[in-house]
């Protein structure tokens, strides 16, 4: 599984990165694929952060299942992370929109 995510991760970065190289010179790509470039990143970005949020919450509630007076020390730092997984998701979509909005 990992190796299948630092796959999927370089190939957005190239991807994007090949994307918005290209749309500022006269060749073959256009802004449109710019567009694809951006939608690709906030995509794998929005799977990616899902798979996250769901393993911790899924951790989280094994814990909880586990030792149930844990709770509120599980719970607190649970939050945290969600709160940090969805603004990394948050950031990729302000530079695809960057990206797209620069067309």
């Amino acid at each position: 599984m990992k190796r299948i995510m630092q796959l999927l991760s370089a190939l957005m970065v190239f991807g994007v990165a090949g994307a918005a190289m290209a749309a500022e010179g006269a060749g073959g790509y256009g802004s449109s694929s710019l567009a694809y470039g951006a939608a690709l990143a906030i995509a794998v970005a929005a799977a990616g952060g899902a798979i996250g949020q769901s393993l911790a919450i899924k951790s989280a509630l094994e814990g909880i299942g586990r030792n149930p007076s844990a709770a509120g020390k599980i719970t607190t730092p649970m939050i945290i992370g969600l709160a940090m997984i969805e603004s990394l998701v948050i950031y990729a979509l302000v530079i695809a929109l960057m990206l797209v909005l620069k067309i």
